[in-house]
């Protein structure tokens, strides 16, 4: 099994959890400060723990590092994540959590699998099997059975205000997933913490040039706590898993997010879902299935590529040093992969983005 599935699992579980627990902080705090102390939580932490580790960018001549760093060339698209994903997205999921059932919400936020997915697929080119798009099909159905269901806040029509702000959330981290998919090489922590500085102190600044009021400093250290878990902590393991998956796959797996909301919900909140309920949690698990079991395999051609990204040695990288290497592995260096082709099976990670004709 290919090791992101496992880093988009635990991004999805420790992102899960933080549904509940934000119901819980907005009946104290708007919408915004929770954003921002979520993100703030996150960006200090991931900061504090660059620190910790002494992730200072190395000198020229000092030999391999462990991380890659970020370029240049990644700022423009780790600035558009941010935007997305860190501050417009995070206010509509607060503002749609306000007088949404926490255990609806959570399973509407596989949405964001969907979105992630189609704007991969359209505008990226990211390979899209039969089995993938029927799986990401059984998620659209679960999204609207929870749409339509009766409850606060849904007109005549029976569609939620709610759950229309909290897809456009969905739509929002989508646009972020796919944008961070392009930096994804770079050092999961570093990528992380940039995000969530700047999301969080826009969104405490602008909570506080409103004059919103600030929470007590015990809900928002608890806020930041869960930010730097949920928000922080998670997005490293998604980052981790967009460089090994891909982002249509990485948002599928993502998708089992609202199950562990979905389980502190029920427990911490006691809320009773409905009936519709269990139908959708059945569709998305279906879907989640037809994607842990997909299998795609065809000959492929890798063009020339230069890179630099933390690496072992193997199919897909035999290339010399130009510093004296002691063996050591994983290390990070730029290096040249040279055309090469061959089948195997494979997914669209950071070194199979190639275009596909046909649908396996």
């Amino acid at each position: 099994m290919n090791r992101g599935v496992g880093y988009a699992l635990l991004a999805a579980l420790m992102f899960g959890a933080s549904t509940p627990f934000a119901k819980l902080l907005l009946g104290q705090s708007a919408p915004l400060v929770v954003a921002g102390l979520f993100y703030l939580g996150s960006g200090v932490g991931l900061g504090a723990w660059l620190l910790f580790r002494g992730a200072a960018p190395s000198g020229e001549g000092s030999g391999p590092r462990q991380t890659a760093h970020l370029a240049r060339a990644d700022w423009p698209w780790l600035a558009g994540a941010t935007l997305c994903g860190g501050i417009i997205a995070p206010i509509l999921l607060m503002s749609g959590l306000r007088s949404s059932a926490a255990s609806d919400a959570s399973l509407l936020l596989n949405l964001e699998a969907v979105f992630t997915a189609c704007i991969a697929w359209i505008i990226f080119h990211e390979q899209a099997g039969r089995r993938v798009i029927f799986g990401m099909v059984l998620i659209v159905l679960a999204g609207v059975l929870l749409s339509w269901s009766p409850g606060a806040g849904a007109h005549a029509s029976g569609l939620s205000i709610d759950s229309l702000l909290i897809a456009l959330a969905c739509a929002g981290w989508a646009i972020d997933n796919n944008l961070t998919r392009k930096v994804s090489a770079a050092d999961p922590v570093e990528v992380a913490a940039v995000k969530g500085l700047a999301a969080g102190v826009i969104n405490l600044g602008m909570a506080i040039s409103l004059s919103m009021p600030l929470p007590s400093w015990q809900s928002a250290v608890t806020a930041a706590g869960i930010g730097f878990a949920s928000y922080g902590v998670s997005l490293v393991f998604f980052v981790v898993a967009l460089r090994h998956l891909g982002t249509a796959r990485t948002a599928a797996y993502f998708s089992v997010a609202p199950f562990a909301g979905v389980v502190l919900s029920l427990l911490i909140l006691h809320e009773v879902p409905a009936p519709l309920f269990w139908v959708a949690l059945g569709l998305m698990a279906a879907g989640l299935w037809l994607h842990l079991t997909e299998h795609h395999s065809h000959r492929h051609r890798h063009q020339p590529l230069r890179h630099a990204h933390s690496h072992k040695h193997d199919a897909h990288h035999h290339h010399v040093h130009d510093f004296a290497w002691d063996g050591s592995e994983p290390h990070v260096h730029p290096h040249l992969h040279e055309e090469l082709e061959h089948e195997h099976p494979h997914v669209p990670d950071i070194h199979h983005r190639h275009r596909h004709r046909f649908l396996p």
